[in-house]
């Protein structure tokens, strides 16, 4: 894996006298986008080694993880099965029909229950016919998946500030083990309650490096507004370079707010990780009657 690294150009950042990257993780594999190869890779390591058949995972409805674990089992010949947040509803989507195809056999819980099983390791709940599978906690976020996302950085990538959506935590926390410690990790959340979020940070990170830029979740997973949606069409239309309404459209929109707001101090480099996830764009356009673009 070596994603190249694009700068990104505008009137504001000549004005500010910013310099701005985006590491382009996102090109690596349209099912496996992005930090999700390198989430996966040691888990897959160990799920063979150790001779598992079968993998169980969570997500919700649109969830890049879901379609790249199944992706990923079905390249290994493994059996797959995804716990997804929330009632069937059909036609299944496009994240959802892609992970069918590859053989992953999808089970509906209910809001609540996800909850339990998700955040209070309610393991009970899990039918029994799976409890002989390898567990990949939701977003496949674990010690195995921070030691592949701290590979994301390489010794080229020496900006001041390094930036990343976060979801799980377990992306920022593999940049923050791999960053020096002069360099300032940002996290934009996607969600609203950050605090078991930062729980988990300080538990897989060896540095206290980092923060969490809040206020530009837009209301949580997959909910958005106008001036996001347009920001990413304008994005697009610019550098020719799709963003996802769930991460990194919501992060480069914090970004150039923020260099706006004289949040970044003048002379100063940042390197922004786009983490993939254009899957779900499709998905969006179909729901929402939007045109994001996206790469099916």
């Amino acid at each position: 894996m070596f994603p190249k690294t694009q700068q990104i150009t505008s009137s504001l950042l000549k004005e500010k006298k910013i310099k701005l990257y985006l590491k382009r993780i996102d090109e690596n594999c349209p099912y496996v986008s992005g930090n999700k190869i390198y989430k996966l890779k040691y888990n897959i390591d160990y799920i063979l080694n150790k001779g598992y058949k079968k993998v169980l995972t969570f997500g919700g409805a649109y969830s890049n993880h879901i379609l790249a674990t199944a992706y990923i089992a079905n390249k290994f010949n493994l059996s797959s099965t995804g716990i997804i947040r929330g009632n069937e509803v059909l036609p299944l989507n496009p994240t959802l029909k892609l992970a069918k195809k590859y053989g992953m056999n999808l089970i509906y819980f209910n809001r609540k229950n996800y909850k339990l099983l998700t955040q209070y390791q309610k393991l009970t709940l899990i039918p029994s016919e799976y409890k002989e599978s390898y567990i990949l906690p939701e977003g496949g976020t674990n010690k195995l998946a921070v030691r592949g996302t701290q590979e994301i950085l390489d010794l080229l990538d020496n900006q001041d500030y390094i930036c990343c959506s976060v979801g799980t935590g377990g992306t920022i926390s593999g940049l923050i083990n791999s960053s020096n410690q002069e360099q300032n990790i940002l996290g934009f959340p996607a969600i609203k309650g950050i605090s078991l979020l930062e729980e988990n940070i300080i538990k897989w990170s060896d540095k206290s490096n980092w923060k969490l830029i809040k206020g530009y979740h837009f209301g949580g997973y997959s909910k958005f507004d106008n001036n996001l949606s347009d920001f990413i069409m304008e994005f697009y239309a610019k550098y020719s370079i799709s963003l996802d309404m769930v991460y990194t459209g919501k992060m480069m929109y914090g970004i150039f707010d923020l260099i706006n707001k004289d949040f970044f101090p003048k002379n100063s480099s940042i390197l922004a990780i786009h983490t993939g996830g254009l899957q779900g764009n499709l998905g969006m356009n179909i729901k929402f009657g939007l045109d994001l673009p996206h790469n099916f």
